[in-house]
């Protein structure tokens, strides 16, 4: 029998050392942390390396970026041990490749963004991350896009996110069949807050949308 790789959960806008420790524990594969001063779930790079130096072995952490400067960019890595980076603004390949580190590239469903456009032009990334950003969205705002515009035939990883929670996370499985989930705003008591118990039900329903898959 062959075993099919698991759906990887990523959980973002971490703010706090024992939300990071109670997310891994709960069985998240990686933690995400905003380095975008206007979000709420910001966090400067000595409460990232705190937030990382809490955690158990294992886990991949990835920093957001939106549109940074360069030099923001690699001051945050000289302190911060960070496995990728996530660019969630208007970055052109160039840029994110110039750091030489593995990086996830932001797809805004939310403009009308075309998958296999991004595809050829981030040939670089590790993978692509779909959310409902764009216009004056840029993540984490909790909304949605039609899962429907996701092409099923694909040549890069496929991190879902957008309006993910745990009502529907499992359908999303069904329908996207993606290598990877992304949430933040639907497992949250308060904005930066996690809930185990929405953390606890978003891991059952990817659990749920695998075997039902």
């Amino acid at each position: 029998m062959t075993l099919l790789p698991r759906i990887r959960i990523k959980i973002c806008g971490i703010t706090r050392p024992e939300d990071g420790v109670m997310t891994a524990r709960l069985g998240a594969d990686a933690i995400g942390l905003v380095f975008y001063p206007p979000s709420p779930r910001f966090v400067n790079p000595e409460q990232a390396r705190q937030i990382i130096m809490a955690l158990p072995p294992f886990i991949t952490t990835v920093g957001l970026f939106v549109n940074a400067e360069p030099a923001t960019v690699r001051a945050v890595l000289r302190v911060v041990p960070l496995t990728l980076l996530q660019f969630h603004g208007d970055e052109e390949p160039d840029y994110c490749a110039a750091f030489s580190w593995p990086y996830l590239k932001a797809v805004p469903m939310g403009a009308g963004a075309d998958v296999y456009d991004y595809e050829q032009r981030f040939a670089t990334a590790a993978g692509l991350l779909l959310d409902s950003h764009g216009g004056a969205q840029t993540g984490g705002s909790g909304q949605g896009f039609d899962w429907a515009r996701i092409p099923a035939e694909r040549h890069k990883p496929l991190i879902l996110a957008g309006g993910l929670h745990p009502g529907n996370v499992a359908a999303a499985i069904r329908q996207v069949r993606p290598e990877a989930v992304d949430v933040s705003s639907g497992v949250e008591a308060a904005k930066g807050v996690k809930d185990g118990a929405l953390i606890r039900a978003f891991l059952q329903g990817v659990n749920d949308g695998e075997n039902n898959a």
